[in-house]
């Protein structure tokens, strides 16, 4: 996998037809991989196993469950029904949520989120890769009186999170294959992020982990007028502690900043900044922000970099 795209769900009462629509033009287009968000309307790892089957060959994945109001033992289910449902092209992603959602939403006390995050993590990779678990931390128990296995679930499932503070970097290093950072920069990502991830994982002894970058990003003729609008529409995290520190750390001010706008030859540059910076994986989101023109302009020059990338020709 190199490049992708998040797909958002839809208000037409054919949301999922029209989201397999868009994610077979993806396909078309050269890109790797379609990815999902969690809100609650649709369920991600529903949609992205429906996806994942009615178009082969794209990867599909989740970004990201907050574990907030989940269990391991019901996201492993999930997680390997949609592994088998798409052969083997389902990816996993995690992620801590908001106080705010989560105190709101669910009437949860939002706690010790890492230390849920460690034992989430802990309690689930026996599940994915064996289908039993047998659990008992301080937050959380997860056992299999009944196999928790899922034929055909194979290859386990890759699990990512949605990490980008310290603390959150080392127990993904230790613990996940990777991590989903999102308006994390070049320099955020070089300076920070991919060093004390990489780090993590090296002394736990786990594989080099993916860099899955989500970048806000299109190529446009009206740079100006789409980061006005991405202005509004990436204001809400500049209001969350972790992602106001790692917008800071890219350099910039403001959330918009970090989004990737401008012709063909402009976003190809950015692009390759984030994988020079560490990214293995670049999944652009906010491709929606400019109109129809201006998405597949982008899809296009992505599946094109793609192509670059798997040909050996990246700079």
């Amino acid at each position: 996998m190199t490049l992708g795209v998040t797909l958002a769900s839809t208000r037409s009462p054919h949301s999922v037809d029209e989201t397999v629509r868009l994610a077979r033009e993806a396909r078309d287009a050269g890109l790797h991989s379609a990815w999902f968000g969690q809100t609650f309307a649709h369920d991600s790892p529903m949609l992205a196993a429906v996806v994942g089957r009615e178009v082969p060959g794209l990867h599909v994945g989740t970004a990201a469950l907050p574990v907030f109001g989940r269990h391991p033992l019901l996201v492993s289910s999930q997680a390997q029904t949609a592994q088998t449902a798409t052969g083997g092209r389902y990816h996993l992603g995690l992620a801590l949520g908001t106080r705010h959602l989560t105190e709101a939403a669910f009437g949860l006390p939002y706690e010790r989120p890492v230390g849920l995050l460690r034992e989430f993590l802990t309690a689930l990779r026996p599940l994915l890769e064996t289908g039993e678990a047998d659990f008992h931390g301080e937050l959380l128990t997860a056992t299999t009186p009944y196999p928790a296995a899922v034929p055909g679930a194979r290859p386990t499932v890759p699990v990512l999170v949605a990490a980008m503070g310290p603390q959150a970097l080392k127990a993904s290093g230790e613990l996940a294959d990777g991590i989903l950072p999102f308006l994390a920069g070049p320099r955020a990502l070089a300076e920070h992020i991919v060093p004390a991830v990489t780090a993590a994982a090296r002394a736990a002894g786990r594989p080099t982990p993916r860099i899955v970058a989500l970048v806000p990003g299109l190529v446009t003729a009206d740079p100006d007028g789409v980061r006005r609008r991405a202005a509004e529409n990436l204001a809400l995290y500049e209001r969350i502690p972790s992602y106001r520190r790692v917008i800071g750390l890219s350099g910039a001010a403001r959330a918009a900043e970090l989004a990737v706008l401008g012709d063909e030859e402009a976003v190809a540059a950015e692009v390759r900044r984030h994988f020079d910076a560490g990214a293995t994986e670049v999944v652009f989101t906010a491709t929606d922000l400019g109109g129809e023109d201006d998405r597949r302009r982008t899809w296009k020059l992505l599946g094109e970099l793609s192509a670059e990338r798997a040909g050996g020709g990246a700079g």
